[in-house]
Parts: C-alpha cells; sequence; structure tokens
C-alpha cells in the first residue's frame, strides 16, 4: 500500500520543525512532494529519506597518550 500523505504541518512536527521550514524545503524541491491542485502533502517515506540522508555519524577518535617521556 502506499505511504500515508502528510500535510505541511504533519511534516513539520515529525520534523521537529515550523510549516514554514517544510515549505522551504518543498520550494528548494529538497524533499518529494505530491501536489494535489493546489494543497501539497509529503509522503511518509520522502521525511525518512530526509532525515536519513542528513544523518551524521559521529567519529571516534584515538585519544593521544599523554604524560609519555620521549
Amino acid at each position: 500500500m502506499a505511504d500515508r500523505l502528510l500535510t505541511v504541518a504533519e511534516a513539520g512536527e515529525m520534523l521537529g520543525t515550523g510549516e514554514r521550514f517544510v515549505r522551504r524545503l518543498i520550494a528548494e524541491r529538497r524533499i518529494r512532494y505530491v501536489k494535489l491542485g493546489r494543497p501539497v502533502r509529503i509522503p511518509e517515506s520522502a521525511i525518512a529519506e530526509y532525515v536519513e540522508a542528513r544523518t551524521v555519524e559521529p567519529v571516534r577518535r584515538v585519544r593521544a597518550r599523554y604524560g609519555k617521556a620521549a
């Protein structure tokens, strides 16, 4: 079955942002959306793809040993 289509407000709530940010993503075509006449809907999978593409994994740093005489 097809994804659930979210309103701009629902998409903003899922992302933890406001409607303005979601509308900017749509205007810049940085997220997939469906145009139903004038209303715009965002598939749930598009939200998941957007978050996955922008997730940054942490970098493990090896601590240098301090206090060792040469």
